[in-house]
């Protein structure tokens, strides 16, 4: 009898881990591109970095696959960042450089999605590998609040999380649209005018709120809403303060991105989170 007592409890005790891993896989939400979202988890977005210049003929091949994503998803938060002798300079290129051409010079044009992976050239007919990017169930969202006036900024980053992290870092970049600038064209996009007059430069970079790489974000558990606050004046190289906007995204331990949001001046954001 002992024995056979024995041998029930460990099938009995089998079967129930076998259940509850099951359970648990059953339960981890597919973040698939198309995947129906389920209740509780957040749109996911990808993020894609654009390293571009006024004076890059060949850049206007990304700016065009850029504009192609944005027709075909509302998941994509997009960031220029210019280099060299171009009116929207971004000094601050140095760490990024680092991170994504350790060993190589920073030859325009250059693209990344979630910070880390390479954009596959030609980038016009590489946009699905953005799109599978994208999704309706991830593991955490974010949501920004912010006030432009009086000369100055504040901004509220809201982040939730639904599942435990650790490692995290928060970067927020302010950006700037509308900037008129003749755009060079070495390219058959935009009907291969060269240059491209007064092109409209959108989501640039102007300034990192936080370090470029990310500031250390703690509290990050499942169930936790963590809010960082950011007060600072309207930088001297915003034009104009009605095309002020924001990109903030959370980066893992190997920098890639896990989620990010875009927002306007003034807009108040609840998170993505599904009903």
């Amino acid at each position: 009898m002992k024995k056979v007592y024995l041998l029930s409890f460990l099938f009995g005790s089998f079967l129930f881990s076998s259940c509850a891993d099951t359970v648990v896989v059953e339960n981890k939400p597919d973040e698939s591109a198309n995947a129906p979202a389920i209740s509780g988890y957040f749109k996911k977005r990808v993020l894609i970095e654009d390293y571009t210049g006024t004076w890059c003929g060949n850049c206007a091949r990304v700016a065009y696959a850029v504009d192609q994503v944005k027709l075909q998803t509302d998941k994509a938060v997009t960031v220029a960042i210019h280099n060299g002798n171009d009116p929207y300079n971004f000094d601050g290129i140095a760490p990024l450089k680092d991170l994504i051409l350790p060993n190589s010079p920073l030859a325009l044009p250059v693209s990344r999605l979630n910070r880390i992976n390479v954009w596959t050239f030609p980038e016009p007919t590489n946009i699905q590998q953005a799109l599978d990017l994208t999704g309706n169930n991830t593991f955490l969202g974010l949501a920004l609040n912010s006030t432009v006036g009086n000369a100055t900024i504040n901004l509220d980053v809201k982040m939730k999380f639904v599942q435990d992290y650790s490692n995290l870092k928060l970067v927020v970049y302010l950006l700037e649209d509308k900037l008129i600038y003749d755009q060079r064209n070495y390219t058959n996009y935009f009907n291969g005018e060269n240059p491209i007059i007064n092109f409209e430069h959108n989501h640039v970079l102007r300034t990192s709120i936080t370090n470029i790489l990310g500031d250390a974000v703690s509290g990050t558990t499942n169930g936790s809403t963590v809010t960082k606050s950011f007060s600072f004046p309207i930088p001297a190289n915003i034009s104009n303060t009605a095309n002020i906007s924001f990109a903030a995204f959370l980066v893992g331990s190997d920098n890639a991105v896990i989620n990010a949001r875009a927002s306007i001046a003034n807009e108040n954001q609840a998170f993505e989170q599904n009903p």
